[in-house]
């Protein structure tokens, strides 16, 4: 992959990562229930709505013991170069979101001059969450193919870590690895941005409510 060469100077966490203004100043809408589905479930069949996966009571993600900083970052995003514009969008919606998410971005995150294996190995294993963006060019790249494997090898059962987003792509092309796990599957209108926060969100409720019960 060529971008893989072509780093970015690195970035403030704190600040946005992209200048537009187009691709910040609103939030794309929120794509419904429906367009959440299982590789192995027929094209209707929906995931959980957002509404059934809320906590039942509060969980501060931000305190300054919250096991959410056990890791640097919140989501990783695994991408083929030819999408990048589409996971700007993405890193910019996650990154304004209240709870800031902390997002991997590798044109801007990796380390100027360090291997690219060891980079994409750090970026997954120094992660939370992986988004996947499966597209007919992620999967012609053998870098988001080894990426996607170092994620499953982290958590072989998921266990909502790994979210697979469809984009462009036939359900028959769906990664036989992936084949146990739901993905989000998206359009040119409905961009499921809202759908990846929300999986996010209740992976690190879930860590933080387990880590406080065993304190």
């Amino acid at each position: 992959m060529a971008g893989l060469f072509k780093w970015l100077p690195r970035k403030s966490k704190q600040r946005s990562i992209f200048s537009r203004s187009s691709a910040s100043s609103t939030s794309p809408p929120l794509p419904s229930p429906r367009s959440v589905q299982s590789s192995n479930s027929p094209a209707s069949s929906s995931m959980r709505s957002p509404k059934q996966t809320s906590s039942t009571f509060h969980v501060n993600l931000s305190s300054s013991d919250s096991a959410r900083w056990s890791k640097l970052y919140d989501v990783c995003i695994c991408h083929s170069e030819g999408d990048l514009e589409f996971v700007e969008q993405m890193v910019c919606y996650l990154e304004s979101q209240p709870e800031r998410f902390r997002c991997f971005l590798q044109l801007r995150d990796a380390v100027p001059g360090g291997a690219i294996v060891s980079e994409l190995c750090e970026a997954v294993q120094n992660s939370h969450c992986w988004v996947l963006l499966i597209t007919s060019g992620f999967l012609k790249d053998p870098w988001c193919v080894y990426q996607m494997h170092q994620a499953l090898m982290e958590a072989p059962m998921a266990n909502g870590r790994i979210i697979p987003v469809l984009k462009d792509v036939d359900r028959r092309d769906y990664p036989r690895e992936l084949k146990c796990i739901y993905y989000i599957s998206v359009t040119a209108q409905e961009k499921g941005f809202g759908p990846v926060k929300e999986t996010v969100m209740r992976y690190l409720r879930d860590l933080c409510q387990n880590a406080g019960r065993s304190n």
